[in-house]
């Protein structure tokens, strides 16, 4: 692999790590998916790397049960739904187009019927 490809792999996977770190913190701001992205990147670029992120206390758990499942564990089910449902009320009370608030609200809805329809990881059950 090109040198300059390996180094765009590896910024990206910091870049997306970075962010799920911060993503912890934040209610608003997701952390499973910029880590998945950052495992993705890091096994492009660095697999020592992606193996780092795969074996992490905190974010491991969750980047293993997707990658091996396709599972989400229960609590980010429920604090996903919960930001959805937060999200649909910001939605509801500010948007002033019926049809694009509609649609919006009805997207999230889409998202969270999919979020809950994920299975939960064997292991945590």
């Amino acid at each position: 692999m090109p040198v300059v490809r390996r180094v765009a792999y590896l910024a990206l996977a910091w870049f997306s790590f970075g962010l799920g770190v911060v993503g912890a913190f934040l209610p608003l701001l997701p952390t499973t998916c910029f880590m998945l992205l950052a495992v993705w990147a890091a096994s492009k670029g660095s697999p020592r790397f992606a193996a780092w992120i795969r074996e992490h206390p905190r974010f491991g758990p969750a980047v293993v049960a997707w990658e091996c499942e396709r599972a989400i564990p229960r609590h980010a089910k429920w604090l996903a739904s919960a930001m959805l449902a937060v999200s649909m009320l910001v939605l509801a009370l500010t948007v002033s187009l019926w049809w694009l608030k509609l649609s919006l609200i009805a997207g999230l809805c889409l998202v969270g019927a999919w979020i809950l329809s994920r299975p939960e990881p064997v292991a945590v059950r």
